[in-house]
This record gives C-alpha cells, structure tokens and sequence, in this order.
C-alpha cells in the first residue's frame, strides 16, 4: 500500500487541506498513475466552496487537470503500460454506451458519477484512519499519486513536457472546442469571448483558428486583456455594455457567436441581445446554480431563431481531441507554454487560488 500526499477537501467551505493518504493498488481496468503536474481551475475552488451544483461527495482529493507518468497496470488495462506519459480527461470515456457510440463520449455515462469521486467500479482507493476519500472527477490530480481508470486517460508523446500538456485536460479543450465544435464559429465569424482566464484565452485560440474576422474579448482585468491579444483576440473591453457599441456596429449587426467562459450572472441576457439572427450563445461556465442562472425572454429566441448551448469539455472527444491539439502546438499554431502565469508547490494551493481569484493568472499549475 503507498502513501501519498494530497489536497483535499473535507466538507464545503472549509480551507484546502494537505494530508497523507493511504492508496490502495489498481483494481481491474485501474492505473497507479504519479502526476507530475496539475491545473488550477476555478471548478475546484468552486468545489472547495459548496457552490459547484451537482452530487458532490465529500472528502474528496482535488484536482481534475493533469498530466503523469503510469507507474502500475491493474489486470484487463489495454494499450496502457507502465512508464508511459499520460494526460487526463476530466470527463471519462468508456467507449461502450450509447453517447460514446454516436461520437458523443463528452457526455459519456460514467461522467454522471464524476461528482461522487468513485472509480467506476464504484470502488474509493483513497483512504485515512477508515475514512474513503473521492477523487475529483475520479482523478485526485491534486495528488502526487492517484489510481484512475483507463476510460480517465491518453498516452501522449514523451517528448513534450508533461507540465505543458496538463493543460489539455480542462482548460484547453475546453475552450477550444467550445468555439469550434459548441459554437461551431465559421471564416469571417464575429465572436465575443466573455472572460479571459484559461478557457476563455482557449476560446480565442479556437475562434481564430476556425477563421473568425473578429474575436472580442470581455474581462474586467486589463493585463488580461492585453495577453488575448496573442491568443487570437482582435480587440477587447472590460465590461459588455462597453463592448457593446462595438459589436453592433458590425457587418451584419452583432455577433455570431458569444462564448461564455466565466460565471457572471446578469451576462447570459445581454449577451443574447447581440446576437445576430442565427447566432448561439455557448455557456463553458460553471457557476453557483442559485445565482447563475438564465432569464431570457422566449419570443425572439424563436423569431430569431437563436439558440443557447451547453459546453462540457468543448463537446470534444478527447481521444481524438488531444491528439489534435498536440499537433497544432506542434506547428506553433496553438500556445500551450504562455498559457501557464505560474507554477506552484502543491504546498502553495492556497496562494494559487489566491492568485487566480484576483486575476493574477491564466492558468496556475502545480508542480508535485
């Protein structure tokens, strides 16, 4: 049995707690996985603070970004071998339902019971003193060492660092599909990115790539504003009532696409206002459901024919996905690297947290 230091959260509300747990072997289909880097994402502080919405069961390790090394195989694992480099995919893939058959594995079955912190043979394989701890998203990567299931992962290439492609389990297909293959932007698209953290500096990069002729950029913090610039964006405001001007005054009168990656509340109406006739806004939001939340009038939806839609992981299929995106950074036409504002000691999760609550960071990552 190993012992591994952790992040955990015991019951909401109360502070990021670092401890030692025991953790038990792989089971059937299971990996024993060392993580050598791990995001900071707003869901986990939102997790820590009772306001994620969903089943969530506590203790529970943080941690659902990263990336590691496979250090143990249990019995019946496919195509996974000891040694190699891996990046995690907060929403699992078993390859087998139904969602997963229509090419819809972002949705899969097995990412219901996310919240819950099981592996999906129900199993806990963190424990302390008789106490099962859950694994956020059945990962724990705020652990130094976690098991995961084989529907949890990829094996990647072991020549790009692992704390540069940690960043592919959340905020990069996240964002990035969320304008490709949610808000499916066209060439010559107007886009409005609304927040400019790690998945809306994605939702730029997505936007550009797909050919959008202009990618506004909305955050109320100017420097990041100014590091949009070289992820795709075209111009930017602090506020959309100060963008609104703007958008209006486009070719055809506003906006195709509004993406929204930060859980403002009064947003999703206004937003909806500018779009032209046709347009979506996408939500890759997560906010407290008692206070984010849609009120929108119901009659120009249907005369203009408007449409609201969900984004779990960027709708990507991250078997497919990740490969896709190693390739472009690959070809220098996604930035991975500039991502990252910080690297932090697991030691040092408060302050990380700290720092992307007051906008210091786009992405935060832990180095175990």
């Amino acid at each position: 049995m190993l012992t591994t230091r952790a992040a955990v959260i015991t019951e909401p509300g109360a502070p990021w707690e670092l401890i030692d747990l025991a953790l038990d072997p792989p089971g059937p289909g299971e990996l024993l996985v060392e993580f050598v880097a791990s995001g900071l994402c707003q869901s986990d502080e939102s997790m820590r603070k009772g306001t994620l919405g969903g089943d969530v069961r506590y203790p529970i390790v943080g941690g659902h970004e990263g990336a590691g090394i496979v250090r143990e195989v249990g019995v019946g694992v496919q195509g996974i071998a000891v040694g190699d480099h891996i990046v995690c995919s907060f929403r699992p893939s078993c390859g087998r339902c139904d969602f997963c058959a229509a090419g819809k594995s972002y949705v899969c079955e097995l990412s219901r019971r996310t919240m819950k912190g099981a592996l999906p043979s129900g199993e806990f394989r963190f424990h302390r003193d008789g106490v099962r701890y859950g694994a956020s998203a059945m990962l724990g990567t705020f652990s130094q060492f976690a098991v995961i299931s084989q529907s949890s992962c990829l094996v990647v290439e072991k020549d790009i660092p692992l704390q540069t492609l940690a960043v592919l389990g959340c905020a990069v297909p996240t964002g990035w599909g969320a304008a490709v293959n949610t808000a499916q932007v066209q060439p010559g698209d107007v886009v409005v990115v609304i927040g400019a953290g790690g998945v809306g500096m994605n939702a730029c990069q997505g936007a550009q790539i797909a050919g959008a002729s202009q990618v506004i950029v909305i955050d109320p913090v100017q420097a990041k504003i100014e590091a949009a610039t070289a992820f795709g964006a075209t111009s930017g405001y602090t506020s959309l009532a100060e963008a609104s001007d703007v958008i209006l005054s486009t070719r055809r009168g506003g906006a195709d696409a509004i993406i929204l990656t930060a859980a403002v509340p009064s947003i999703p109406a206004e937003a909806v206002a500018m779009l032209v006739p046709g347009g979506n806004l996408t939500i890759a939001a997560l906010g407290d459901p008692k206070t984010f939340r849609l009120d929108v009038p119901i009659a120009p939806m249907a005369l203009r024919n408007l449409s609201i839609r969900g984004s779990a992981i960027g709708s990507s299929n991250f078997r497919d996905t990740i490969p896709r995106l190693i390739s472009l950074y690959r070809d220098g036409k996604l930035k991975l690297d500039e991502l990252v504002t910080k690297h932090y000691t697991l030691d040092e999760i408060g302050p990380g947290f700290d720092d992307l609550a007051a906008g210091r960071n786009l992405r935060g990552v832990v180095l175990h």
